[in-house]
């Protein structure tokens, strides 16, 4: 999108606008949005920082964001980020602010992680952000289903092996 900035997050500022993009991200896809300002903020601008924002901005507009940080694998033997979240708002959707959040994110991996692969979910009832994903060259994970351990699952996993 012409004069379309594209801007790391680096102050509360920039953090207030992610968070509003991560908001609206959570309504468009009828999720709760359980993160609060003081979690997302140790997250991103911490002393250890677990995760990258990147803002997609027009003037005073924010018309995008993702969320990513890096992963590993031993099995492609490299680096990779995972986008845990990508948001492109209602008016700017169709101009090619997606695909251009994504590259940002790519060229940001390999810079500061030397990641050379990107990964990322979709609902299985988001059919237009698959059909978005797949026309970029995404490819569906074949032969693996992700596993999660939710917090009560994590204490008690420590729990029981201490």
């Amino acid at each position: 999108m012409r004069d379309t900035v594209f801007q790391g997050v680096q102050g509360a500022d920039d953090l207030a606008r992610l968070e509003a993009a991560l908001r609206a991200l959570s309504a468009d896809i009828a999720e709760e949005y359980a993160t609060d300002s003081a979690i997302l903020a140790q997250a991103v601008l911490g002393p250890q920082p677990v995760a990258q924002g990147l803002l997609a901005l027009q003037d005073d507009q924010t018309l995008g964001a993702a969320l990513y940080s890096p992963v590993f694998s031993t099995v492609r033997g490299a680096a990779g980020v995972y986008v845990s979240d990508l948001w492109v708002s209602p008016q700017a959707r169709g101009q090619g602010l997606g695909a251009g959040l994504l590259a940002q994110v790519a060229q940001a991996g390999a810079a500061r992680w030397q990641a050379g692969w990107l990964k990322l979910a979709v609902y299985d009832h988001s059919t237009e952000a698959q059909s978005f994903y797949q026309r970029l060259g995404f490819a569906p994970a074949r032969g693996m289903q992700e596993m999660r351990l939710d917090a009560q699952g994590v204490a008690d996993l420590i729990r029981r092996a201490g």
